[in-house]
């Protein structure tokens, strides 16, 4: 099963990165109207983390990217059983820390190009890395809680 998760990763990153390309290439500048008022393809460059944090710190980005794969695949993916979920969890976190770890180390920054709107509210544009570390820290946080609960439960 832990070969899986870095089988999954790969995949992850690979779409991850075609459509990143697609999009670096195909995508106009001015972006395109998906949804009127709401959804939009937009490409952006993006130099930070999430929000636009550490933005031009490019170096610091590649670390902390480094150390989290090396923490992930250490402390608890090579160390303990993995169910289901956390095969799942892992192998999308991984998948998109390499995806936007190649862009930061192949381009300096990581392109972004998924934009909604709400209202007037614009949410911070964003990737598929980035929707599947989200996914993957919301699985592994919902399964830990799961685990907390079923402990309390056998006391």
């Amino acid at each position: 099963m832990k070969k899986r998760i870095f089988i999954l990763a790969g995949i992850v990153s690979l779409i991850d990165q075609v459509v990143k390309l697609l999009v670096s290439n195909f995508l106009p500048k001015e972006g395109i109207t998906i949804i009127k008022d709401f959804f939009y393809l937009s490409y952006v460059e993006n130099d930070g983390a999430a929000f636009g944090m550490f933005s031009g710190n490019r170096w610091f980005l590649i670390i902390i990217s480094i150390l989290a794969l090396y923490a992930i695949i250490k402390y608890f993916i090579l160390d303990v059983k993995v169910t289901k979920v956390e095969f799942l969890a892992y192998g999308l976190l991984l998948g998109g820390i390499i995806g936007n770890l190649i862009d930061r180390v192949l381009y300096g920054y990581v392109i972004d190009f998924i934009s909604f709107k709400i209202g007037t509210y614009y949410f911070p544009i964003f990737n598929i890395a980035d929707s599947v570390m989200i996914i993957g820290t919301v699985l592994i946080v919902l399964h830990l809680i799961n685990n907390a609960i079923k402990q309390r439960r056998q006391k």
